[in-house]
């Protein structure tokens, strides 16, 4: 398995069921069913509502731009997610509200299956090494990246990928200044 790489452009869109905004999916895995042990995706608010409910899931959200979101539930203190890049994470299995505090809001989002993986969100803009044991997904924001192992890809803003565990290693670096990417750990839960 090598990487796989994606375009924000060229991602399937979902309209929520209940009209407050749309999903594009980046990656399920396993591919092919609601029994994932992770998803990674970018969704867009439009309006005030609910979150979807899903039980065993833990969930992380980063707004990438827009005036961002109050998060509320009856089990705990209501969250502001107003500045970007900074990861919040919450249970997938209760009941949130959303509520915008301007416009539109595009955040991207990790749900990852209780007692399979935990995911580690953070934005990065210096160079890395890629982890040799475990699969990871990035996602760049600003500027230029190139990731490389067996093979090699550039990537601009807007576009990423993924990996497994069977990625050993390999090396991230920016290809100019300013550049900021999310880096997405995804760890086997033991």
């Amino acid at each position: 398995m090598s990487f796989t790489v994606f375009d924000f452009a060229n991602l399937p869109v979902s309209l929520w069921r209940n009209g407050g905004g749309e999903t594009r999916e980046i990656a399920c895995w396993p591919v092919g069913g609601d029994d994932f042990a992770w998803r990674a995706s970018i969704a867009t608010i439009e309006q005030d509502g609910p979150f979807s409910v899903f039980p065993d899931i833990d969930r992380s959200i980063t707004l990438l731009s827009g005036d961002g979101v109050v998060l509320s539930s009856p089990d705990w203190e209501a969250h502001t997610l107003s500045t970007p890049l900074q990861p919040f994470t919450f249970p997938g299995d209760i009941p949130i509200h959303a509520r915008l505090l301007g416009g539109s809001s595009q955040d991207f989002n990790i749900m990852t299956r209780r007692g399979k993986v935990q995911a580690s969100v953070m934005s990065i803009q210096s160079q890395q090494e890629l982890p040799a044991s475990h699969g990871g997904l990035i996602y760049v924001v600003k500027g230029k990246w190139l990731i490389n192992h067996t093979e090699t890809h550039e990537l601009g803003a807007s576009q990423g990928c993924w990996w497994l565990p069977t990625i050993k290693g390999g090396r991230l670096q920016p290809l100019v200044t300013d550049s900021c990417l999310l880096w997405v750990s995804l760890f086997p839960e033991r």
